[in-house]
């Protein structure tokens, strides 16, 4: 596997800006994963969101030392809303993805995903994959669309839950879709 040593650089598509997330960016984020159809279908946010959680997790993502990047979902130019939701590519190649409730199925993930796959596949990433909860179909519909083939099922820890979830293991080579 290549290692990604490249600084974390803003990415543009024609309606968003895929930037470090800033302290400015806490309350949004608060509000959105406070959500329970947010905190639901992912791995890691709890739900409720207990206080100063995002800001721990903010401090965590934009220490020097991390290799994990996330970018806030910036779709200021696109829909006139700074942020509305996060993205990451994990220094072992994988991605996750959130996108608040009231920005469902306008194609903001799909863009944003395909964004960073360039970014990985322009510096030498040589696997990419993802996972998805089995009920989660949105999430495997934009993997699917982005070039990632379901591989096997896997089970996926959700702090939300506090259960292990049946999921599906996505991955995606160098150049596929998107």
């Amino acid at each position: 596997m290549t290692i990604l040593t490249t600084a974390q650089p803003v990415l543009e598509t024609k309606r968003l800006t895929l930037r470090m997330p800033r302290k400015s960016d806490t309350g949004l984020v608060s509000l959105y994963t406070s959500d329970w159809r947010v905190a639901r279908m992912t791995s890691s946010i709890p739900h409720p969101n207990p206080p100063g959680a995002v800001e721990a997790f903010f401090e965590t993502i934009t220490d020097p030392g991390t290799r994990d990047m996330v970018w806030a979902i910036d779709a200021s130019k696109g829909f006139g809303t700074e942020i509305v939701g996060l993205i990451s590519l994990g220094s072992d190649g994988e991605v996750g993805y959130w996108i608040a409730p009231f920005f469902w199925g306008l194609g903001i993930v799909c863009e944003a995903l395909a964004a960073v796959l360039t970014f990985a596949d322009e510096n030498g990433r040589d696997h990419i994959w993802a996972g998805a909860f089995q009920e989660n179909g949105a999430s495997q519909r934009v993997l699917e669309k982005s070039g990632f083939v379901r591989v096997g099922e896997i089970e996926i820890f959700s702090v939300s839950r506090d259960a292990l979830m049946p999921s599906y293991r996505y991955e995606r080579s160098p150049g596929d879709g998107g």
